[in-house]
């Protein structure tokens, strides 16, 4: 029940400097007129100017005039640039191939969502059995032909005759739950608004189900509701609530037996949590503490009979498994798999009677087989070095004889396999291809050596062969925050690079779930430095081992990660021939009061306290760039509708960094419109800003376009 836990994952950014290119340099009389005013914040007695807090009016026609000019800017830079042609051309060729999303097996049905080519949005499709013939069920590309609605929360009954969702629009976290009778594919009359990061989770009577929400206007006052089917929303049962922190979400799962509903309540994004328990097959059960006063992390599996799988972090920061058995009266916990000696358990799933437990070695997925009293049966090869999906890669239920696994790599698109459980072996259950040659190139693993002496690893990908002499261009991509694990992926966005004679590096900073608990906690709070000096290390050993150079090696984070190069374009603004920030965090004493920002304090800190001021005051890429320094160019980007990270960030950051730069690299800003955080945003839209991205790239680092060859190929992993 991860889901609970709001992860604000932020993604990707790209940006440029000019190198005896066609399009005309932005000088600083080139930027748009930007107002300032004589705003003054007192911190705590120290006096902090905000004279761009006027472009935080989204609608204000001073600030839509004003961001309509910025566009305009950026539009005359890379429009002219003869590659942004082969590159929308490209990119849509390397995104026109099946992708297949996480198959689910409930009663005769099984579900799983498809893109064919480059449709817009993904499509659910249901099929009976599991060589039946797929079917249609839903298509949000039928809804909206600009690919303005996507699907995200998703709850089936355990029998697979209903299926509930989400839609989100413009890549809103805000969605409106519908249900579809999955044999008719009739949509029925319920329409539940005002959802946003919910679990959606049926009663075993398929009467109706479990779902969080939130009340007209408010922001942060998430409650549990029991929706029956064919009721008004307004006759939703409120089941669970706590007045008493506004702040704090919940969410709510049924066992697969029906007999409990296990809630999770978070505070924002930090790791621990509390677990409340309700019998549901007792009449007027009322609810019980099972893990109070949010001193671990504990994350539900399921229930076989009278016993409840976690996973926790208690005494364990990588993570093990345990029990309570709820026949018990003491509630005792139970080690059933103890913590690994030094991978980290990372996924999980109960289905044939077994437990399938993912770990993270070195930033890698490798899979085990375990009884449900904790016996090691056998370890499951992976197919090559690579990552089970993000979102549920290992699926399965108890009482299904089923265990999907989702995995990919960097040089070959997620796969869909099929455990058999007989010859404990993992079988292909959905294959696809792509129009690249994955045999030309390579990905290993380096480890390489941070300020304070802490070894980070890094994954490398490149052409094979590649010439060590200081000359390769090089996108050094990195995220380092909220205990998220940057793993091995397939991206076209990557294959594209790889392509143009790129190499791709991925560090694994600290403030990430790599190495556990203790890897997260040494990159959060006061210690967030480490994750600067983590990513400029990285930096520095790719120059120093004779891959590229400073003028040849652009940056690229998004959200937390768009905070990453922010800052590292700031404190290091040497090392970088292009910076890419997108959809960034950038003012660290205000983020809190903006959309879902006071979830992130446990993360990066609250600037209300004294002591938090202090460190977040000395990074806040707002606040820190100095007038007259020499800043490497730079692509901003945000998207109007973002209801994460509030666009604000990104334009008074552009504002700040036009103001203060004295080099003669462009500064610029795009901004999306009927766009989101970047979950849903269409193909057509997801191909055009990235082609802006890469022209920028490409043309700051001096590349030239190198046509593609390849054919379409099987990419079947080894």
């Amino acid at each position: 029940m991860r889901a609970g836990r709001i992860h604000a994952l932020l993604f990707l950014a790209a940006a440029l400097a000019l190198l005896g290119c066609t399009a005309i340099a932005a000088s600083a009389g080139d930027y748009p007129e930007t107002r300032k005013s004589d705003q003054i914040d007192d911190f705590h007695g120290t006096q902090v100017a905000d004279p761009y807090r006027w472009l935080e009016v989204v609608d204000a026609p001073e600030v839509v005039a004003w961001v309509e000019a910025q566009n305009a800017l950026l539009r005359a830079y890379v429009e002219p640039l003869e590659s942004r042609p082969y590159i929308v051309k490209r990119l849509r060729e390397l995104y026109n191939y099946p992708k297949n999303g996480v198959p689910t097996k409930r009663g005769d049905w099984v579900f799983f969502y498809r893109k064919d080519g480059l449709q817009n949005q993904y499509v659910l499709y249901k099929q009976k059995g599991l060589r039946g013939e797929p079917q249609v069920l839903l298509d949000p590309n039928e809804l909206s032909r600009e690919g303005r609605l996507a699907v995200d929360a998703k709850g089936i009954t355990r029998d697979g005759s209903m299926y509930a969702y989400g839609l989100q629009e413009d890549g809103s976290d805000w969605e409106t739950i519908y249900v579809k009778e999955v044999a008719t594919g009739e949509t029925l009359e319920d329409e539940l608004e005002r959802a946003r990061f919910t679990e959606i989770s049926w009663r075993a009577d398929n009467s109706g189900f479990y779902y969080s929400r939130y009340a007209e206007g408010e922001e942060h006052f998430q409650k549990l509701y029991f929706h029956r089917i064919g009721e008004p929303q307004s006759a939703d049962q409120l089941v669970y609530e706590r007045p008493e922190d506004r702040n704090l979400g919940v969410s709510g799962a049924v066992s697969d037996d029906g007999r409990y509903l296990i809630v999770h309540v978070w505070k924002g994004t930090a790791s621990e949590n509390e677990i409340f328990v309700k019998r549901l097959d007792q009449e007027g059960a009322e609810f019980e503490a099972l893990f109070a006063g949010f001193t671990n992390a504990y994350e539900f599996i399921e229930a076989v009979g009278d016993r409840l799988y976690f996973v926790t972090d208690k005494k364990a920061p990588r993570r093990r498994v345990v029990s309570v058995d709820m026949a018990d009266p003491k509630r005792r916990l139970v080690e059933i798999v103890p913590q690994h000696a030094s991978d980290v358990l990372d996924q999980t799933a109960l289905a044939n009677g077994q437990l399938a437990l993912a770990y993270m070695h070195n930033a890698h997925h490798t899979l085990r087989m375990y009884s449900l009293d904790g016996e090691l049966m056998h370890d499951v090869p992976l197919p090559t070095l690579g990552a089970l999906s993000r979102t549920g890669g290992l699926r399965g239920s108890p009482r299904g004889s089923e265990l999907f696994v989702s995995f990919s790599s960097f040089l070959f698109p997620s796969q869909s396999y099929l455990y058999d459980f007989d010859a404990g072996k993992l079988e292909l259950y959905q294959k696809t291809h792509t129009n690249f040659d994955p045999d030309a190139y390579v990905a290993r693993q380096v480890f390489y050596e941070s300020r304070d002496g802490t070894m980070v690893p890094m994954f490398l990908v490149h052409r094979r062969g590649v010439t060590l002499d200081g000359d390769n261009p090089v996108l050094l991509y990195g995220y380092g925050g909220f205990n998220i694990s940057m793993m091995p992926r397939f991206s076209t966005t990557w294959v594209f690079w790889l392509e143009q004679g790129g190499i791709l590096a991925m560090p694994n900073l600290r403030g990430g779930g790599e190495f556990g608990e203790e890897w997260h906690r040494a990159g959060m709070l006061e210690k967030k430095q480490n994750v600067f000096d983590d990513f400029i290390g990285a930096a520095e050993w790719l120059i120093a081992n004779g891959y590229t150079s400073a003028e040849r090696l652009s940056i690229e984070g998004g959200s937390n990660g768009g905070l990453l190069t922010a800052v590292c374009s700031i404190q290091r603004p040497d090392l970088y021939g292009a910076v890419l920030v997108r959809v960034p965090v950038t003012d660290m004493l205000r983020y809190q009061h903006f959309t879902i920002g006071s979830y992130w304090t446990p993360e990066y800190g609250d600037p209300a306290n004294e002591e938090h001021f202090d460190f977040l005051y000395a990074y806040s890429p707002l606040h820190t760039p100095q007038k007259g320094a020499h800043y490497p160019a730079m692509l901003i980007t945000t998207a109007d509708t973002d209801t994460r990270v509030e666009p604000a960030h990104a334009k008074k950051f552009a504002a700040v960094m036009q103001e203060c730069n004295a080099s003669d690299k462009p500064i610029f800003l795009r901004v999306e419109t009927r766009a989101g955080h970047g979950a849903g945003k269409s193909t057509a839209k997801w191909v055009e800003e990235r082609a802006d991205l890469f022209a920028f790239v490409m043309d700051r680092l001096g590349m030239e376009v190198v046509p593609a060859t390849g054919a379409v190929v099987e990419t079947s992993a080894p």
